[in-house]
């Protein structure tokens, strides 16, 4: 409903971390609202790793304040593990356990005793495709079925809060979008999650939200719409016959562009003035210009173009910092 903002699953203000002279996070702030996914995005060593480790009190900020679920995350750590469940990049199950042992030792570590830590392991290998192999040591699992396993894993506790740092690094397509169904499934049924991805095909699939980092400060936020909008007009692309008419090409189009056309190889690509009608237009003053064409379309902006606007490169360019 309009009007109506839903209470905050994790809010965090100037979040700053230091490992000696590298700045993993420069003043962060995040918010995601209880229901949605919030998607952290950005290149390898930008400090979205720590930022989680902070938010799931496995590291101590140095200058900052952050709650999730409600609670102080500095103050009450050791409450707060009891509310968030966390996914990290690599699978942390026991090799030398099976799937259901896996989920019973965690249920058992919440203190759930041993009638409902395994209904719930049982109930969760169902959930997440794994009942037949749950019986089979660890060890004999594909990447994508640990990392299924992994996430029920850190769901046996039912959090509110999910953290998934980069979850599908290193999977397969198909298993990469099995678990994509995963994540939009427990979001409808009320958890929050907090996804961190280099991904931009994974954020603007999942995330309701997104925050962009990059060198450890946040540098644009919004919806993928308004983070699109933000990135400039739309373009033209003529794909040309033949491409010694370029030039003639560039001139017809020149009064489409609200900025400077372009042409590589042979095809002529325009910023927008306007989207409306711009086919129609462009057909007409190619023809009047004799110039042949062998495909024309209207795109626009990407995640892709976001990011690299942004940063100055695209959002796989760099290494890990540190």
């Amino acid at each position: 409903m309009q009007g109506v903002t839903r209470e905050l699953a994790i809010e965090a203000s100037g979040l700053r971390k230091r490992y000696g002279s590298v700045v993993a996070l420069d003043g962060v702030d995040l918010a995601a609202e209880t229901g949605i996914v919030l998607g952290l995005l950005g290149p390898n060593g930008a400090g979205k790793t720590t930022a989680v480790r902070i938010l799931t009190t496995l590291l101590l900020p140095d200058e900052g304040t952050a709650r999730v679920a409600g609670i102080d995350v500095l103050r009450e750590a050791a409450r707060l593990r009891e509310h968030v469940g966390l996914a990290g990049q690599y699978a942390a199950v026991d090799e030398n356990l099976t799937g259901f042992e896996n989920l019973e030792m965690v249920g058992r570590l919440y203190h759930m005793g041993r009638h409902d830590s395994r209904a719930r392991a049982r109930e969760l290998l169902a959930e997440f495709d794994l009942s037949d192999a749950g019986g089979r040591l660890v060890r004999t699992y594909s990447g994508g079925m640990r990392r299924r396993l992994d996430l029920a894993a850190a769901l046996v506790a039912r959090p509110p809060v999910l953290f998934l740092d980069e979850p599908t690094t290193g999977l397969d397509p198909r298993s990469r979008l099995a678990l994509w169904d995963t994540i939009e499934s427990l979001v409808s049924g009320g958890s929050t999650v907090l996804l961190t991805t280099q991904y931009l095909d994974e954020a603007e699939r999942l995330a309701d939200r997104i925050v962009v980092i990059d060198h450890g400060r946040v540098i644009a936020e919004g919806t993928s719409s308004e983070l699109k909008e933000n990135a400039g007009s739309d373009q033209l692309e003529v794909r040309l016959a033949d491409g010694s008419q370029g030039e003639r090409a560039l001139e017809a189009l020149s009064a489409l562009a609200c900025a400077s056309p372009s042409l590589q190889d042979s095809t002529v690509r325009v910023p927008l003035r306007e989207r409306k009608g711009a086919i129609a237009d462009a057909v007409r003053r190619l023809d009047a210009a004799g110039v042949a064409v062998d495909d024309l379309a209207i795109l626009s902006p990407t995640l892709d173009d976001v990011f690299l606007q942004l940063t100055g490169h695209g959002a796989e360019d760099e290494e890990e910092a540190a």
